[in-house]
């Protein structure tokens, strides 16, 4: 029963879902402060070549190595992202265009492929790699032991972030704060809250998610590192974002959503069904593109809930 192909899809759309799950998570964060980041993707690949770098450099145990790792690629991650906060909040500069030049600046053709070339990172294999781990006994659960209960523990910590950020949006004066922050600035700053420091705070811990997400391809997913790894995931994450309508419990939705439809062609492939895999390569980048065209009326963004002050830079007295 557990190989049917219903089951590992859905066990494999977990898989798949995580990094977007973990990315989309930072980025909802950022947005919820009024932050546009399109720097995602490039902050993925940085934080993922930076995370294999360090696990294939790092001696000791193998945990200790991948926990040093997926610190230094969130650092990375928060690293980027502080230089998108500087660039929009202090600076003033337009979102999309600082983003996107984050975006070059670590993508497939910028820093994250000089630290693989330069370290000849490509084509080695992990010299740690989180693996699964079978949760309470209960892996061999019929349906739910395969989909739910043998997992690696970036999975589950997923999870945790989950729960962690929904509790912080929704039941902590902080978070009442952030939401405050991005759909009214002028207010919230008459109220005493630190516009400026919310943005810088939120964009940088956006920067920290997208770099762990990263790491997941090389220390999960994969067990290796490869010009442009994450394939365009860094604009799906903002894509599910929508979707979600900027509340991080739904985003568990988008992300294994996206997930199963990026798994569905290799698991269609192992069971030799001859269909073509550019079609499933592109489905999830089609939905992507789907959601941004119906998200650009700002009668959708008010009918999404959007954060008023998206994208909207600010300065006191203005």
């Amino acid at each position: 029963m557990n190989d049917g192909l219903v089951v590992q899809l859905l066990a494999s759309a977990v898989l798949f879902g995580t990094p977007l799950l973990i990315a989309a998570l930072g980025e909802l964060l950022a947005e919820r402060s009024g932050i546009l980041n399109l720097g995602v993707e490039g902050m993925m690949l940085v934080g993922a070549v930076s995370g294999f770098l360090v696990s294939q450099r790092i001696g000791g145990a193998g945990w200790t190595a991948l926990l040093v790792a997926v610190v230094a690629a969130g650092v990375v991650g928060g690293g980027m992202g502080l230089i998108h906060a500087f660039l929009t909040v202090t600076l003033r500069a337009n979102q999309i265009v600082s983003g996107l030049a984050l975006t070059i600046f670590g993508g497939a053709i910028g820093l994250s492929s000089y630290i693989g070339d330069s370290q000849h990172l490509t084509g080695q294999a992990a010299r740690h790699q989180f693996e699964a781990i079978n949760l309470f006994g209960l892996s061999d659960l019929p349906i739910l032991g395969p989909v739910l209960f043998h997992h690696t523990l970036f999975v589950y910590g997923s999870w945790v972030l989950v729960a962690a950020v929904a509790y912080y949006l929704y039941r902590t004066r902080a978070g009442l704060h952030l939401r405050a922050v991005g759909e009214d600035p002028a207010a919230a700053d008459a109220m005493g809250i630190s516009v400026t420091g919310y943005r810088y705070v939120h964009t940088v811990a956006g920067g920290v998610f997208a770099g762990v997400a990263g790491a997941f391809y090389t220390l999960a997913l994969s067990g290796n590192w490869s010009n442009g790894i994450t394939a365009g995931a860094g604009w799906i994450a903002l894509a599910m974002v929508v979707l979600a309508f900027w509340r991080p419990e739904l985003v568990v939705v988008g992300a294994y959503l996206f997930g199963g439809i990026a798994a569905l062609g290799p698991n269609l492939q192992a069971r030799n069904v001859s269909l073509p895999p550019e079609l499933f390569s592109a489905l999830p980048y089609l939905m992507t593109i789907v959601v941004l065209v119906l998200v650009s009326s700002a009668w959708a963004r008010g009918r999404l809930n959007a954060p008023a002050a998206l994208g909207t830079a600010y300065m006191r007295g203005e």
